[in-house]
Order: C-alpha cells, then sequence, then structure tokens
C-alpha cells in the first residue's frame, strides 16, 4: 500500500513538474519612448511626446498594450493633442502564425474625428526571423466606429470655417454636427526590424485600416525609427509619424505628421 501511494506522489509531481515546463510564463517587458520640448522668453511652447507598450507572455499566450500620445501648445493655446491606445491578444499555434485579437481606440482634436473605435479578430505571422532582420504581417476584420467632428462655421451660408483652436472666440453662426458611421472594416499591418549593429536598430510600421463598403474610407499609420543603445536599459532615438486620413474634413490636410527625438527605456 505504501508503495503504491509514493508511487501515485511521484506520478503526480511529475506531471505538475511538466506541465509547469509546458506553460512558461515570461517576466513583462517594457518599451518607453519619451519626448518633452519646452522653451520661454520670445516664443512659450510646450511639445510632448510618450509611445510606451508593454508585453506579458504565458505559454502559447501573450498580452499587449500600446500607448501612443503628443500634446503641443503654443503660447498657452492647444496646437496638438492626441492619443491612441490599442490592446492586443495572441495564441500562437506554431512559432511563427498566430490568432490575434484587437481592440482600438484613437481621439484627436484636431482630426476630421472626435474619436475612432475598433475591434475584431485577425491573424499574425512572422514572415521573416533573423538574429538581424525580423518582420512580422497581420491582418484583423474589424466592427469598427467614427465620430465625426462637429464643423463650426462664421456665417449662415456654411462657407467660413472657424478654425479649432478658436483664440480670437469668433461667434459661431452655423454647425454642421458630426455623424456616428458604424461599419465592418479591416487593417493590414507590418512591422520590420533591422538590427543594423549591436547599439544600432531600424524599426520600420506601416498599417492601413479602413471600411469594406466604402474603399474610398481608409487610414493610414507609418513610423520609422533609428534608435541607439546608451546602457544596457537606455537609449537614444528619432522617429517620424505619418497619420494618413483619405476623406478628410473640408478644413484638415489628409496627412498630419511628427518628427521627435526620444529617450528609451527598454525593460
Amino acid at each position: 500500500m505504501k508503495k503504491v501511494l509514493l508511487s501515485s506522489v511521484v506520478l503526480v509531481t511529475a506531471a505538475l513538474t511538466s506541465h509547469a515546463e509546458e506553460v512558461k510564463v515570461t517576466p513583462l517587458k517594457t518599451h518607453t519612448e519619451f519626448g518633452y520640448i519646452e522653451t520661454n522668453g520670445n516664443t512659450k511652447t510646450k511639445t510632448f511626446n510618450l509611445d510606451a507598450t508593454a508585453k506579458k507572455a504565458w505559454g502559447k499566450h501573450e498580452g499587449k498594450i500600446k500607448f501612443d500620445g503628443q500634446y503641443a501648445e503654443d503660447s498657452g493655446t492647444e496646437t496638438k493633442n492626441k492619443y491612441l491606445l490599442e490592446l492586443n491578444y495572441n495564441y500562437a499555434f506554431t512559432k511563427r502564425f498566430a490568432f490575434d485579437y484587437l481592440v482600438g481606440y484613437k481621439a484627436d482634436k484636431f482630426s476630421s474625428y472626435d474619436y475612432q473605435f475598433y475591434t475584431g479578430l485577425g491573424a499574425e505571422y512572422k514572415a521573416i526571423v533573423t538574429d538581424e532582420h525580423k518582420l512580422t504581417l497581420s491582418g484583423n476584420i474589424l466592427y469598427s466606429i467614427d465620430q465625426e467632428a462637429d464643423i463650426n462655421y462664421a456665417d449662415t451660408a456654411k462657407t467660413i470655417v472657424i478654425p479649432y483652436p478658436n483664440p480670437d472666440n469668433i461667434p459661431v453662426l452655423a454647425v454642421t454636427y458630426g455623424k456616428k458611421n458604424d461599419y465592418a472594416g479591416y487593417q493590414f499591418k507590418g512591422v520590420y526590424d533591422y538590427q543594423i549593429t549591436k547599439t544600432l536598430k531600424f524599426n520600420q510600421e506601416l498599417s492601413v485600416r479602413g471600411e469594406m463598403s466604402d474603399l474610398q474610407n481608409y487610414f493610414g499609420y507609418s513610423k520609422t525609427s533609428l534608435n541607439s543603445k546608451i546602457s544596457d536599459i537606455f537609449s537614444a532615438g528619432i522617429s517620424y509619424k505619418a497619420d494618413y486620413v483619405n476623406q478628410p474634413a473640408i478644413d484638415k490636410e489628409h496627412t498630419d505628421t511628427t518628427l521627435t527625438l526620444n529617450l528609451i527605456m527598454d525593460y
């Protein structure tokens, strides 16, 4: 009887140990890019940039959160206020292919939209995995909501658009209220990393998100960055971001760009 109990304990212990080995939990990894400029005197400006990601894997599962925000003032007047928040869940079927679920929320006071929300499932494929080069491709089928921004006019005929912000306090005589559009959409994304040297890294991210039933309603995003290691944790980098809207409001540009110098922390 004692031998049977001892054998059972050994088998249970071995099974638990084997299961613990299979479900490998990796430490939380974070990547933070921070940039800030403030001037006083003849010019009074503030510029703030924060681009941060955090991810954690356990077994075949991985969770990731991303925040990308910019804020700027000129003599106390807001000139940029935008942020993007994305959540990803991945389940790896193989070392290269994974199921992906995405939730995103974007707000930008100076764009054609008060906010944009999107969520949906998809797939991720690691097309290139080497020490120097990495290329990851992903695609998602989305449910999307776009809340258009209101347009204020200085005349009742709706021909003179009042820009935002309105420091001169021009009277609003007419308004076109923004519509809320919900639709079936898509997103395709590619991320390329090139480890040029041990301390120098190039990154390129490209994505396009749009509406299935209206091919003219789409949005593009690009981020190009070059980072140089200072220490095991800190790096210095430069990044160039471009946000593209194919159907902007009548007083908005198609493309909004941001060039920043950043202090980067990987932990």
